[in-house]
């Protein structure tokens, strides 16, 4: 998958991490090597009442505004070999409504 998909500094890839209880999500500089935005699920506040695919959905939205504080408005989607269903799906619908660009 990531023979297909880079980014670059105006460009990066989003990339998702899913393990059986979280999601991570990070914004990288593949030319650079480095980490420019990140979020997970765990930082979340008032959480306790919500599935694992609504707290996906608002960490990508979360991700997404400390994105365009960095001036992003474009990425590159890396489901990192998930298939784009649940969790993976929230992430990207919530990025997209937040509004970055795929």
């Amino acid at each position: 998958m990531r023979a297909l998909v880079k980014g670059t500094a105006k460009i990066p890839r989003l990339s998702v991490f899913r393990s059986s209880k979280h999601v991570f999500l990070q914004l990288i500089d593949d030319e650079s090597g480095k980490t420019l935005v990140s979020f997970d699920d765990r930082l979340l506040e008032d959480k306790k009442k919500m599935t694992k695919s609504q707290k996906a959905d608002l960490a990508a939205k979360k991700l997404a505004e400390l994105a365009k504080e960095k001036g992003i408005k474009r990425v590159v989607f890396d489901r990192g070999g998930y298939k784009y269903h649940g969790r993976v799906k929230a992430v990207a619908n919530g990025a997209r409504l937040s509004g970055l660009i795929f």
